[in-house]
């Protein structure tokens, strides 16, 4: 009974010490992927592995309730004139993969270019990746 306990004890503690990563002088502590993790406003400070030009920004609010998401940006637009994108997101599970996003702007009811597998996910950051290239990824940080 006595090492029953014991054994349980010790899954427990190395359960606990799997969601967090120890970087030197602090620990990074994982989140679950899930829709109350992800939900916030967010903002793109790196694609593809480079900081975003001077003056551009790509900003991404998503809302858990309504599986919403708003975008302000102004990266594809002519002489940087910024505009406010909306849509639906959804979160799903790969088994191989991991947690996948993606979604499909409302004002012309197309698709993300991309399906993302999140991963990193902080209460600070959160790295995406697209499903069909692995070396197209975004870096976010938590603004609100």
């Amino acid at each position: 009974m006595k090492a029953r306990f014991l054994l349980m004890a010790l899954g427990l503690i190395l359960c606990m010490g799997a969601c967090t990563k120890n970087t030197g002088s602090e620990t990074v502590e994982w989140l679950e992927v899930n829709n109350n993790n992800i939900s916030g406003k967010w903002e793109l400070v790196e694609w593809n592995g480079k900081q975003l030009e001077e003056g551009s920004y790509f900003q991404i609010e998503l809302v858990r309730n309504d599986a919403t998401f708003t975008i302000w940006q102004n990266m594809d637009s002519f002489q940087n004139i910024a505009h406010e994108i909306t849509g639906r997101y959804s979160l799903s599970t790969d088994p191989a993969k991991g947690s996948i996003i993606e979604g499909i702007y409302d004002h012309d009811s197309d698709f993300w270019n991309h399906s993302y597998i999140i991963r990193d996910l902080t209460k600070d950051s959160m790295l995406w990746i697209a499903t069909d290239d692995e070396e197209f990824t975004q870096l976010f940080s938590r603004i609100d």
